[in-house]
C-alpha cells in the first residue's frame, strides 16, 4: 500500500523519535534527566479536578457534546478574556473551544487554505506550523527571527516582497522557543500590515501568564477581530496539558469556517473536561501567583546551567523555557547529543525549531528543582566544555 503524497515531506515529530530514544535510555538504566519538553510537571489547582470529578455525576455528561462546547465554557473563555486581557469576545459566535490548541493549527489551515497558498511562518518557531502546512499542501515561505530585531519580525522587509499568494501569517508572542515577547505598538502595526496585505493573523498565545505579570492578547487591539484569529491553551497556564483544552477567539465568520472542518472531525469534548476548564478559567491571581513564584526558582537554576555551559541568555524571557545562545561556532544538536551521552540531560536543540535555532538550546523548566540542581551538578562534575 504506498502513502499518500503529502506524507513524502512529512517526517515523524521530533519530540516523539527522541522521546523514543530517551525512554529506552532510562529502561537501560540510564538516569536521564529530561530537560527538553514543555509538559508542565505540576497539578491543576485542586477545584479543577474537582470540578471535573462532580461532573461525572450529570445526567449527560457521558453523552455527545456540543461540537461548540457547552455554553457555560464558551461564556468562561469570553470571561477570561475580558478580565485578563480586557478583550471583548461574543460567547455566541467568537469563541470556539479545543480539544488542545494543537488541533486547531490543522483546523485553521484545512479551513483557509488551498495547495498552493502560502504561509508566513516564522523562524524559528514552532515546528507543527510548517508540518501542518505541508500536509494541506500549501507553499511555506519562512520569516527569520534574530536576537538583534528582538525576535520580531521585519514587518517592512516583508511589505516590499510579493505577498499575493499569502494568506495566513503565523506569530506567537510570548515566543517559543526564544521567550521573547511583542508590544502594543508592534501588535498595531501587525494590524495594518494584516489589512494592507490582505493576510489572516493567527497568534498562538499560550504562554502569556508564565513568568509574564502583563498578559496581551492580539485581540485586544482595534480592529484586530477584522484579520485575526488567536489560540489560546490551558495546558500551560494552568498545568492542563493532558487535558487538551485549548480555544480559537476572533472574528466570528472565521471562527465559523474552522467549525466547519472541526464537525467533521470530532464530536464534542467530554463533559468532565469543560466542567474541568471552566473551573480553572475562574481561578484568581493567587494561582499565577503561586505558578509563577514556582518558575521563577526553576530558571535560576537553569540559568545557572547556561552558564556553566558558557552560554547567553536574556533574563526577560517569558514562557516555560530558557534560550540559550551557545558560543560562537558550536552545533547545537551537537552539544544535545553530547549532554545525553556523556551526562543523561536530554536538552532541545534550537535547530528543532528552524535554521535561525542554530547555535541555541533550550532549557525547559517543567522539572523540579531538584532535576535542575542535579543537572547543573553533573555539567560540573563533568566539566563539560563547549
Amino acid at each position: 500500500m504506498i502513502t499518500a503524497s503529502r506524507l513524502a515531506q512529512t517526517k515523524e515529530y521530533y519530540f516523539s523519535r527522541k522521546l523514543r530514544e530517551v525512554r529506552q535510555r532510562i529502561a537501560d538504566g540510564r538516569p536521564v534527566i529530561n530537560l527538553g519538553i514543555g509538559s508542565p510537571d505540576l497539578p491543576p489547582a485542586p477545584e479543577v479536578t474537582a470540578a471535573l470529578q462532580d461532573a461525572l455525576a450529570h445526567p449527560k455528561a457521558h453523552q455527545y457534546q456540543s461540537y461548540q462546547g457547552i455554553p457555560e465554557l464558551r461564556e468562561a473563555i469570553a470571561g477570561f478574556y475580558k478580565a485578563h486581557y480586557k478583550a471583548a469576545l461574543n460567547a455566541e459566535t467568537e469563541v470556539l473551544p479545543l480539544m488542545g490548541s494543537k488541533e486547531g493549527i490543522m483546523h485553521i489551515s484545512m479551513a483557509f487554505l488551498n495547495p498552493g497558498d502560502e504561509v508566513l511562518i516564522p523562524n524559528p518557531g514552532y515546528p507543527t506550523y510548517a508540518a501542518v502546512a505541508r500536509l494541506v499542501e500549501a507553499d511555506i515561505r519562512t520569516y527569520d527571527l534574530s536576537a538583534e530585531q528582538n525576535w520580531l519580525p521585519d514587518l517592512n522587509a516583508l511589505a516590499q516582497t510579493d505577498l499575493s499568494k499569502v494568506k495566513i501569517m503565523w506569530v506567537n508572542y510570548p515566543h517559543m522557543p526564544t521567550g521573547a515577547t511583542a508590544t502594543k505598538d508592534f501588535f498595531v502595526e501587525l494590524i495594518a500590515f494584516a489589512k494592507a496585505h490582505q493576510i489572516l493573523i493567527v497568534n498562538d498565545n499560550p504562554y502569556s501568564f508564565i513568568l509574564n505579570d502583563t498578559p496581551v492578547s492580539l485581540l485586544e487591539v482595534p480592529g484586530a477581530k477584522e484579520v485575526v484569529l488567536e489560540l489560546n491553551s490551558l495546558s500551560k497556564t494552568f498545568n492542563m496539558a493532558g487535558w487538551r483544552v485549548g480555544m480559537l477567539c476572533g472574528n466570528a465568520e472565521f471562527i465559523q469556517a474552522v467549525l466547519k472542518v472541526k464537525s467533521n472531525m470530532d464530536s464534542g469534548m467530554f463533559y468532565g473536561l469543560q466542567r474541568g476548564a471552566i473551573a480553572a478559567l475562574g481561578m484568581d491571581k493567587t494561582w499565577f501567583e503561586q505558578l509563577n513564584g514556582t518558575y521563577a526558582r526553576r530558571r535560576e537554576w537553569a540559568w545557572k546551567i547556561a552558564n556553566a555551559l558558557g552560554g547567553d541568555f536574556s533574563d526577560s524571557q517569558q514562557g516555560l523555557f530558557v534560550w540559550v545562545k551557545l558560543p560562537a561556532g558550536t552545533s547545537a544538536e551537537a552539544v544535545a547529543d553530547r549532554l545525553l551521552d556523556e551526562v543523561d540531560l536530554f536538552i532541545t536543540p534550537g535547530t528543532v525549531f528552524g535554521t535561525a535555532g542554530e547555535g541555541y538550546i533550550r532549557i525547559s523548566l517543567c522539572v523540579s528543582l531538584t532535576d535542575l540542581e542535579a543537572a547543573h551538578r553533573r555539567i560540573i562534575e563533568k566539566n563539560i566544555q563547549l
